[in-house]
């Protein structure tokens, strides 16, 4: 098969028959042997009939169905698990990313040998103060941070080889940092192009002013588990190593000061330099531990599922 198409979606029904037919046509034109993978993230209009009518017209049409809403990651994970396409293609179900650019983003993949291409949505349709504006400075900051120099993280256009997604582990609200997941698991031949993108024509937004907010935190956190997520000893053994010696080097010199220098001066313990030492060195031995602590949680961790199907439509 040559591309699996995964769409995650919420509330998005007025638009899923257009985007189906839209997909279709452009893959019938370049004679493309496909699958579409629509992920129902808990929708509460009739996403999910729509989704079945499809699959009940068409065998290309594979669905899931969430128990509830948990989130993009965990929708884009749910697919990226049943994909079998040799390209996987990632776009939003609200028509705002356009179907015609598949057969390029298959040929950068295929033909170019890129692990992911991204696309670039470098003219917007959507508000300058509300989504434009923090767009780009969250893009500046994760371009700093993790390396990766790419204009448009967010964009939810994106192509990858099939063995990039099935050795990336997309969680909690990762789906921005997919292209420095690829790069931290070794994939590192990443593109990117420049999209059309499309006023949302149904609807209204699923994503606010907080995204943003809440992609800051997971930048750091990436940034995190990139350097420290499988040595957490190399950061906490450090950190507590360090301030260990700086407290016991205090708590020694102020011992020697007592002893040699001014024996019948005030007792160490009226000093308030003495309990600065002793902070420091219960911090340092607090640091060490959980450094201790992080790396048997590693090597006793264990995979849990982070969202339940309730329902599926031709996947086996």
């Amino acid at each position: 098969m040559n591309i699996s198409v995964v769409i995650p979606l919420l509330n998005e029904q007025e638009s899923l028959t257009e985007l189906h037919d839209w997909i279709a046509k452009v893959m019938a034109a370049n004679h493309f042997s496909y699958e579409i993978i629509f992920i129902d993230d808990g929708s509460t209009d009739a996403s999910w009939d729509t989704i079945k009518q499809l699959s009940e017209q068409y065998d290309h049409v594979k669905g899931i169905r969430f128990l509830r809403n948990f989130g993009k990651s965990q929708a884009l994970h749910a697919g990226f698990e049943k994909a079998k396409g040799d390209v996987i293609i990632t776009m939003d179900a609200d028509l705002q990313d356009n179907p015609n650019e598949i057969p390029e983003l298959y040929q950068m993949i295929t033909a170019d040998n890129f692990d992911l291409v991204s696309g670039w949505k470098k003219k917007r349709y959507d508000s300058v103060i509300s989504k434009n504006l923090p767009s780009k400075l969250f893009n500046w900051a994760a371009r700093k941070t993790s390396g990766v120099k790419l204009n448009d993280f967010n964009c939810g256009l994106k192509a990858y080889k099939h063995e990039v997604v099935k050795n990336i582990d997309v969680h909690g609200e990762m789906h921005r940092y997919i292209p420095v997941l690829s790069k931290n698991a070794g994939f590192s031949n990443i593109g990117e192009k420049v999209v059309q993108h499309q006023a949302r024509k149904y609807g209204e937004t699923k994503f606010g002013i907080d995204r943003f907010i809440h992609g800051f935190l997971d930048l750091i956190t990436i940034w995190f588990l990139s350097r420290f997520g499988r040595r957490p000893m190399h950061l906490f053994g450090a950190l507590g190593f360090i301030m260990f010696a700086i407290g016991f080097s205090f708590a020694l010199y102020l011992g020697i000061d007592k002893l040699y220098f001014n024996p019948f001066g005030r007792l160490i313990t009226e000093r308030p330099q003495f309990y600065i030492a002793l902070s420091t060195m219960i911090i340092g031995s607090q640091f060490f531990v959980a450094g201790f602590l992080g790396e048997i949680i590693l090597r006793n961790r264990q995979d849990k599922k982070r969202y339940l199907i309730k329902d599926k439509l031709n996947i086996k």
